[in-house]
């Protein structure tokens, strides 16, 4: 009887909440994997090495996360500038390491090789820079009393840290991963106390900003200007983005194909299985189109609708813990998985340009998912932990 009650303990601890959710997303991400490569097995190989190969770093990401959710708060902010540490190693090494082959088709120097996989060190840095930039939160608030002096004080710290990722990240070429961690950024900045005094016109200038190189982007002296900072193929997913339809066989292609194979779906989709336009790359960036294809409107909706009560679980688990530093890490993955579902639904559909931004545990690849299921096994942590901590305030550790 006692071994029964501990077992029941154990499992009223997990947060089944959020593991039915990712469940059921890597389902429709295996079914997905496997209706592309068999349209497309000269990208992807055979369906079967496609499925189990994804199948595998399912499960290795799974172990992951159950090894993440045995650490507690006070753990996880003791490890946190280890962790941001070595993330940093990665990033400087991959520099060096990186994939030619990638680099020759994309610019970019964000992946290693080892043999035949490849993985790209910025997807473990984004929960590594998660944890730290917590701990720098709350380790501040902790010291200083909300005024407009420590509110500065402490935007100071979050760029501090922020900004050797971003200068990695600038050396790579890798804009598109860039932006995931200004967004993990500004979702941790606004739950950090700061006054909207600062809050309000920061937010407004980034906004304005943002608006200012758009503008630039479609006129020839802002472009002379704009090509200091970014490259010519990052132009062109621009130009894919404000005109699919004038460039359809060259940088467009990609873009066009997916949103030719989502509204062919029409209203209840072509059926399960059944697609018939091409679309390059479909298993990873474009998998969203899969979806839109096969099940149509209404599936692509029900694959938002799971994203959506995935986040919604999250951020009543944070609530339920009453730990400030805990609100702090589940802000930043509820942050990192919300702009990854944002961005690569968008650029499917022609909302946002491409920036190769994989879909949270659905596309294929086991970098990203092993990222995003360490988010996840920090967000168990706070449900198994939560009989330690549910009374404790930011401080008690």
């Amino acid at each position: 009887m006692v071994q029964v009650q501990n077992k029941t303990s154990l499992v009223d601890r997990i947060a089944w909440n959020v593991v039915f959710p990712v469940i059921a997303l890597a389902l429709i991400g295996l079914y997905s994997i496997y209706v592309s490569a068999v349209n497309d097995p000269s990208h992807m190989g055979t369906p079967t090495k496609a499925v189990l190969m994804q199948g595998v770093w399912y499960l290795i990401s799974i172990g992951i996360a159950i090894f993440v959710m045995q650490f507690d708060a006070d753990q996880l902010f003791r490890i946190a500038p280890y962790i941001y540490a070595l993330g940093i190693i990665l990033l400087i090494a991959v520099l060096f390491l990186y994939n030619r082959s990638v680099y020759q088709d994309t610019g970019a120097k964000s992946w290693f090789k080892l043999g035949p996989l490849t993985f790209q060190p910025s997807e473990i840095m984004k929960p590594a820079f998660i944890l730290m930039l917590a701990r720098v939160v709350r380790d501040h608030n902790e010291k200083y009393a909300h005024t407009l002096r420590n509110d500065w004080l402490l935007i100071g710290k979050i760029v501090l840290w922020l900004l050797p990722v971003a200068v990695l990240l600038k050396l790579q070429n890798d804009f598109g991963t860039m932006l995931v961690f200004f967004a993990i950024v500004g979702g941790v900045t606004l739950v950090s106390g700061i006054s909207w005094k600062i809050i309000i016109p920061l937010y407004g200038t980034i906004i304005i900003l943002g608006a200012a190189v758009i503008l630039l982007v479609v006129t020839p002296v802002g472009r002379s200007f704009l090509s200091h900072f970014f490259q010519a193929y990052q132009f062109k997913r621009i130009d894919a983005w404000l005109s699919p339809a004038t460039d359809t066989g060259s940088s467009a292609y990609q873009l066009w194909q997916s949103m030719q194979a989502i509204g062919s779906g029409q209203l209840f989709g072509n059926g399960f299985g059944k697609v018939s336009v091409y679309v390059p790359v479909r298993g990873s960036d474009m998998v969203y189109s899969v979806i839109g294809e096969t099940f149509g409107f209404v599936g692509s909706v029900a694959v938002i609708l799971i994203y959506l009560y995935l986040i919604i679980q999250m951020v009543k688990i944070s609530f339920d813990t009453r730990n400030a530093f805990y609100s702090y890490i589940a802000t930043g993955v509820i942050m990192m998985i919300l702009f990854h579902v944002f961005e690569n639904i968008g650029m499917s559909i022609d909302l946002l340009p491409l920036t190769g931004i994989p879909l949270p545990f659905i596309s294929q690849g086991g970098s990203a998912l092993i990222g995003n299921m360490i988010g996840i096994g920090m967000i168990l942590s706070m449900k198994f932990h939560n009989k330690d901590y549910m009374f404790s305030t930011a401080g008690d550790f």
